[in-house]
């Protein structure tokens, strides 16, 4: 049919108002917080299993409050704690309620450390006689009620103390804490960060034993950063850090005796140069469970202590080829019987033990993995679970006897879903979220998955981005080097596949992480955006080493952290070349830590294909990270030489031909700026030509005020300058 040319003209005039009528994407917009998600409030569900509480602050006020709310209803039912009430306490920014409920701990004045460390002053909150005491004039770390509620212990200066709160009554348990030196009943820098605990402590279940570990980082080597801030002279933060290969601190267990007010070394057995990145009590009052790891890390054995004796015993030994993952999922049954997650079988799966550690059942198996473990519910005598069952980027939560019978899908949506259980595991609140589809807040039966009620969605959101001119992410695999590898694209939303589009690639691929799900889009997702807007196609693909695709597949970067993953990177992006609607002349790649050493290989090693890299905040050679995580995956810079080095970008930087943007933050106390010193007096000294930018104090996130938008608008720049 044709029509007449007036009709044509008209067509083409009201798609190109249309178009002008879509709002181009900008980097205030992004992080002014134009397209945050609602998300549902941190809840922590009540023993009744039919109430939750939630922490609320009054902005006008400046108080905070725990409110108490239905699960069925999402209606408030009562106010537990207002801090307009208490007297000397303005807000609290954090809470812990004992084990009966009956009282409430407060947390003020809050003093970050580290990533999950931090210093606080205390009140407990009697509920029943509304007496409120402060636990210390100074700030402390980790203050915990003992079961019956009637003790808290807590670590002030890096000892521990016992403080009776009916008597006021403080026994000090340890007296050899000093810093960068011994620590008691925390963790130090490298447990905090790899092994992601803090509190090195635990009561048992009469509050009668307090067990506790011991660090003493005597002979681990001290790092120091230089704090520049605002002053005349700078500062120096001096801290002990074990680099890959070097001392770690020597860890020991010790129980103490409430009756007796005294302490005793527990003997574990024949072991040098190991870890505890566990302990924790089984439903015996008597028998604390220890995990302990040697250094190789893999291999993990299961000791229960009997407190009454201190005699230690190995109950279950878990051993690998490279290494075994440490998790939160061990969970003592009435009977003392546990359960136990492995990947013995070649994926993540869960197990259940009798107590003595003789497998009773194997209660999931399949070709997928057990992502996330949340429960055992007693009375229904089922295992609740999330896992990759329905493909490795979607996510679904489960029930399952421990028997591994009986087993049913409680989410339907085909997406990301995870779960939020009360305490009896009669609800559970869904997330849920796809590629398409912002987080949606819904309010589940545990027993059959039935929907009770929405809680919250974010359609708010969906409308507001269709005022901006957004392309979807479109989610595939491409098969690289003989495997079908996880891939998500976005193409400019006036894509024409007769044209020719700049590829910039973005990963992560640390071993067992993941950057290709089923789930909206994150902050830099309005990034690229913005890049595919201006005419760039974005792609990112998850290489051999990333995770939920079994073990072999995660682990076939054992001792050669660099080589697998940089080779898939560099197939995918040729593969992608080949495509008549990429210019292979212009492909760029950019990542963040893991990612910036990634990138920094792939402009090197694939300097044929990769015209641009941005490396944020990389590791530029493992030697320089610390020790459990590098050893996990790559042995000892002494076992393992060649490993280390003949995949360190600064053993490469004479193959740079393209644009490198280098950047790091300077109070980096993770990845330290060390690694971007080093790389970039390699490329001054092979005459290399670069960009790099250092951000003043900034640590491994390098935000605060204004430092985000900055740099994104330099890698914006860069990234329209030179590809």
């Amino acid at each position: 049919m044709k029509f007449p040319k007036i009709i044509v003209a008209f067509l083409f005039a009201t798609t190109a108002v249309l178009n002008a009528q879509k709002k181009e994407v900008s980097l205030e917009d992004i992080w002014s917080g134009t397209f945050s998600q609602e998300r549902l409030q941190s809840l922590q569900s009540l023993n009744n299993g039919d109430e939750y509480v939630v922490l609320n602050r009054d902005k006008d006020s400046g108080t905070t409050s725990i409110d108490v709310y239905s699960y069925k209803t999402g209606k408030q039912t009562r106010t537990l704690v207002d801090s307009k009430n208490l007297k000397g306490v303005d807000f609290f920014q954090g809470f812990k309620f004992s084990e009966d409920e009956s009282k409430v701990l407060l947390s003020t004045e809050v003093e970050p450390i580290y990533r999950r460390s931090s210093r606080e002053i205390f009140y407990v909150l009697d509920l029943k006689s509304k007496e409120l005491k402060k636990v210390s004039d100074n700030k402390i770390q980790e203050a915990a009620f003992s079961p019956d509620a009637t003790r808290l212990a807590y670590v002030f200066e890096n000892n521990i103390y016992v403080l009776d709160l009916e008597s006021g009554e403080r026994n000090q348990v340890t007296s050899d804490g000093e810093i960068n030196s011994i620590i008691n009943g925390i963790t130090d820098w490298v447990y905090e960060e790899e092994f992601s605990f803090v509190k090195a402590f635990a009561w048992n279940k009469t509050g009668e034993k307090l067990a506790f570990l011991k660090f003493d980082e005597s002979a681990v080597p001290e790092f120091s950063m230089d704090l520049f801030g605002k002053d005349l002279y700078p500062t120096q933060q001096v801290f002990k850090y074990p680099k890959a290969g070097e001392s770690n601190s020597e860890v020991s267990l010790h129980m103490y005796d409430l009756a007796s007010g005294k302490s005793e070394k527990v003997e574990l057995g024949d072991y040098n140069d190991f870890y505890i990145p566990r302990i924790k009590w089984t439903s015996n009052k008597d028998l604390l469970s220890v995990q302990v790891l040697n250094r190789h890390q893999n291999n993990l054995d299961l000791i229960f202590v009997n407190a009454k004796d201190n005699s230690a015993k190995v109950v279950l030994n878990e051993t690998d080829k490279a290494y075994v993952d440490i998790t939160d999922n061990l969970t003592f049954l009435d009977d003392n019987s546990f359960i136990w997650t492995s990947e013995k079988d070649g994926y993540n799966h869960i197990y259940h033990y009798s107590e003595n550690g003789k497998l009773k059942q194997q209660v999931t198996k399949g070709d997928w993995e057990v992502t996330n473990y949340y429960g055992y519910d007693a009375k229904a005598d089922r295992i609740y679970y999330q896992s990759t069952e329905n493909g490795s980027v979607n996510r679904d939560v489960y029930s399952i006897k421990p028997n591994g019978k009986s087993k049913k899908r409680l989410t339907e949506r085909t997406g990301t879903n995870s779960a939020d259980f009360s305490a009896d595991y009669t609800y559970f609140i869904n997330s849920f979220t796809s590629v398409n589809t912002p987080n949606i807040y819904s309010l589940h039966k545990a027993k059959d998955g039935k929907m009770v009620r929405e809680i919250l969605n974010n359609n708010e959101l969906l409308e507001k981005v269709k005022g901006y001119d957004f392309s979807p992410k479109e989610i595939s695999t491409i098969n690289v080097n003989g495997n079908d590898l996880n891939m998500w694209m976005i193409k400019p939303s006036d894509f024409d596949e007769n044209n020719k589009y700049p590829l910039l690639m973005f990963q992560y691929s640390g071993p067992g992480s993941q950057s290709v799900s089923n789930s909206y889009f994150g902050t830099n997702d309005y990034w690229y955006q913005l890049l595919a807007n201006k005419g760039y196609i974005i792609v990112c693909v998850d290489g051999r080493g990333t995770g939920f695709k079994g073990a072999d597949f995660k682990k076939v970067t054992y001792k050669e952290l660099g080589k697998y993953e940089v080779e898939d990177q560099i197939s995918a992006a040729q593969k992608l070349g080949e495509r008549n609607y990429i210019d292979s002349n212009r492909i760029g790649i950019w990542g963040w830590s893991y990612g910036g050493f990634m990138s920094s290989n792939a402009i090197l090693k694939g300097n044929a294909v990769f015209s641009m890299a941005i490396a944020v905040a990389p590791v530029t050679s493992w030697r320089f990270y610390d020790s459990i995580y590098t050893e996990r995956y790559m042995r000892t810079p002494q076992e393992n030489p060649s490993g280390y080095d003949e995949n360190s970008p600064l053993n490469h930087v004479e193959k740079l031909k393209g644009d490198y943007l280098l950047i790091h933050g300077g109070g980096d106390d993770n990845v330290h700026l060390q690694n971007s010193m080093r790389m970039v007096e390699e490329l001054v000294q092979a005459n290399k030509q670069f960009d790099w930018a250092i951000y003043p104090d900034r640590n491994h996130g390098i935000y605060g005020g204004n430092t985000r938008l900055h740099l994104y608008n330099m890698m914006t720049d860069f990234i329209l300058e030179k590809l």
